[in-house]
């Protein structure tokens, strides 16, 4: 199982001049994967700027949002703004995407949560149309570079819908942020879903959690900052499940690769950029 680490893009109070350096320490410290946090209400960077200023600052490790929220967006200017952050990073981008769970972030006139799931399934056929460089906007241009590649998606979810879109449309799977018991079921809804529609191989799933090493206690504020909004169960049950010291990040990474993960992501609760060498020493 491979080990990412999360940019610290939606930790509360995190300055935004950490980003670039903590992407380029992240990539020599060896990890395979950048991932973000995507949210819109919420003071914090956006995983699409968050992104490009990783792309900018790296050459080799992967990028991924984890999740981006699809629905949020007009499709075409999600397809160009993510293209366009691919080739910066000479094609290591991967797109985590999810329809949304909290109200505040549907920002835009017109794009609601109402059937926001039906919406998503019919962005997903614009993001392709705009990544093979269809024309956009009534006109005869397209809105990528002729190098411009149809991006991997990964999918987020706990109805059958998510499963199903993995298997018609994804490369793969990102379980929620909670412990690898609770993830498991999906695990198994997704390769059950693969299966069913005949594709080959088998999904990429992807796993996240977690984790502060240094301010432990500040660490759990933060996490419990970001899901309050969610309401108390959810985000006692993400918070206590962080993981807080060597032993419990060990415990984590074991749990995650048992359920077979194919890479886990963990997130910093701290935006304290040595916590990306203290996780290193322990999972690397």
């Amino acid at each position: 199982m491979k080990i990412g680490i999360g940019l610290p893009n939606q930790v509360r109070g995190t300055r935004p001049t950490v980003i670039p350096a903590w992407a380029s320490r992240a990539e020599q410290a060896g990890f395979s994967t950048l991932g973000t946090v995507g949210r819109v209400a919420y003071p914090g960077v956006m995983d699409t700027v968050a992104l490009a200023a990783a792309a900018a600052t790296t050459t080799s490790i992967g990028l991924l949002s984890g999740i981006m929220l699809g629905p949020v967006w007009p499709p075409v200017l999600l397809a160009t703004e993510t293209a366009a952050i691919d080739a910066v990073s000479g094609g290591r981008l991967t797109l985590g995407m999810g329809v949304g769970v909290r109200p505040d972030d549907f920002v835009v006139d017109g794009l609601g949560m109402a059937a926001r799931g039906r919406r998503f399934d019919q962005d997903l056929d614009v993001y392709r149309d705009v990544w093979r460089g269809e024309p956009v906007g009534g006109g005869p241009n397209p809105a990528v570079p002729p190098e411009a590649r149809e991006i991997p998606l990964l999918f987020g979810g706990a109805v059958p819908a998510s499963f199903e879109r993995v298997a018609r449309r994804g490369a793969g799977y990102i379980g929620g942020s909670v412990p690898a018991p609770m993830v498991a079921p999906a695990f198994d809804a997704v390769r059950a879903a693969w299966a069913t529609a005949g594709r080959e191989g088998s999904p990429h799933l992807v796993a996240l959690a977690y984790f502060a090493l240094g301010d432990t206690e500040q660490g759990h504020a933060n996490v419990w900052d970001y899901y309050q909004s969610t309401g108390d169960e959810v985000a006692r049950l993400i918070t206590d499940g962080m993981a807080s010291g060597p032993g419990r990040v060990k415990d984590a990474v074991a749990a995650f690769a048992d359920i077979g993960a194919d890479e886990l992501i963990l997130n910093p609760a701290v935006g304290d950029p040595d916590e990306i060498d203290r996780l290193a020493d322990i999972v690397l």
